[in-house]
């Protein structure tokens, strides 16, 4: 499927979020047009906050972003994790020059909507991505020469290949695969909080974490501290489908009895709250289909607990790039060298995410086994612990295991 016959094509990404335009950044630089079919009738991010890790930041210099994300970004000094019961620290990583010297890039923190603005800036700077909203993707034909997506409203659009970015609900999975989401029954709250309104006893320079029975709560400044992020996530009593609405303040108060005062605080600080009830993906060890791929959260949705799910999406991005390039821009070869380099990886994130989240909401003798587990470790053996997530970059990225 070599794509030098069908130059004055593009290819096609279904999804406008942070995994379609990365994605759409990198096929640039491999030199190909480009076209977004977004379902939004805007292209914008919803929600608040969001962790980047190393590999996220090895991920934006080799879009060409670095800079930008950099600026726009809170370098943290450590990483917390505490009990919200009693308060005693159960793990400290320090994130400044040691950290950033081992994995050659800092540790993190951005809202969202700007990691969304920038990749969007960064899309539209190549001038050969075409932008288009209001795009739902109903169907999709392949044959000998490219790809055809059908919208809700009738109309077609062609590309040489078509790389499904289209999010948890992607109708590109759907229409290759067949599975359902996996609700996990957590819920997340999510909100963005002004300084000024914001404990100073809270005001740490660290992405902090109060975790507790069948919950945790989350805090860390953005936007040069003027905001905090404010996250709580609780099991829910309900019986919950993959959904994003309003959220309601009398129901996020009554998951949080018997934590301590000052993180039960965070609970009484937002007035508006976001309400996510979360899902992830089975693991799959199928992305490609003919002259299709997933990636992001159409191939690997995961939970939050490992704080991942936007830097996968970017390494997947990249990854695509460079096996493109290794296969002189050949989809066949490359998509089949992009999955091999993938699946196993993401498949691990999705699996420790799940496995986190059971560590974080532990109980009774669990939680007190849990605040031992790091006890007495140096900084470096907590980098050693984070080596296979954090070391990720783009010289290294087409590790190929085949499943």
């Amino acid at each position: 499927m070599n794509a030098v016959a069908s130059a004055s094509s593009p290819v096609l990404v279904a999804g406008g979020g942070i995994g379609g335009l990365a994605a759409a950044l990198a096929l640039t630089r491999q030199g190909f047009d480009v076209k977004v079919l977004e379902q939004a009738v805007q292209l914008g991010e919803i929600g608040a906050g969001i962790q980047l890790g190393p590999n996220a930041f090895a991920a934006f210099d080799a879009l060409g972003v670095g800079d930008a994300a950099r600026s726009r970004s809170v370098i943290t000094d450590e990483l917390l994790l505490l009990d919200a019961i009693d308060e005693t620290s159960v793990v400290r990583v320090p994130t400044g020059r040691e950290f950033q010297d081992r994995f050659g890039n800092p540790y993190a923190v951005i809202h969202r909507a700007d990691v969304h603005k920038l990749l969007l800036e960064g899309a539209e700077r190549t001038g050969r991505v075409e932008l288009g909203t209001g795009v739902t993707v109903v169907r999709v034909e392949q044959d000998d020469t490219g790809v055809t997506v059908h919208d809700s409203q009738g109309r077609t659009h062609r590309g040489i290949a078509l790389i499904g970015a289209d999010g948890v609900k992607s109708a590109v999975r759907r229409q290759y695969v067949g599975d359902e989401a996996r609700v996990s029954g957590h819920v997340v709250y999510r909100a963005v909080v002004d300084k000024k309104d914001f404990p100073a006893e809270l005001q740490w320079n660290a992405a902090s974490i109060w975790v507790g029975p069948d919950c945790h709560l989350v805090h860390y400044p953005l936007r040069g501290g003027e905001q905090y992020n404010v996250v709580v996530t609780f099991h829910s009593r309900e019986k919950e489908e993959w959904s994003v609405r309003e959220g309601s303040r009398d129901e996020v108060q009554s998951y949080f009895d018997g934590i301590c005062a000052k993180a039960r605080q965070l609970i009484d600080l937002p007035r508006d709250w976001k309400r996510w009830a979360t899902a992830d993906r089975h693991p799959i060890s199928q992305w490609v289909f003919g002259r299709a791929a997933l990636l992001g959260d159409a191939a690997h949705a995961t939970l939050q607990y490992l704080a991942q799910g936007a830097c996968m999406a970017l390494e997947d991005a990249v990854t695509l790039g460079e096996a493109l390039r290794a296969s002189d821009n050949d989809f066949t070869r490359a998509f089949a060298l992009y999955q091999r380099s993938r699946t196993v990886r993401t498949a691990r994130v999705v699996l420790s995410a799940r496995e986190m989240g059971h560590i974080f909401h532990a109980k009774g003798l669990e939680r007190l086994v849990r605040n031992e587990l790091w006890k007495g470790r140096s900084p470096a053996r907590l980098f050693d612990a984070m080596e296979w997530l954090y070391d990720w970059n783009a010289g290294n990225c087409l590790q190929e295991r085949r499943v």
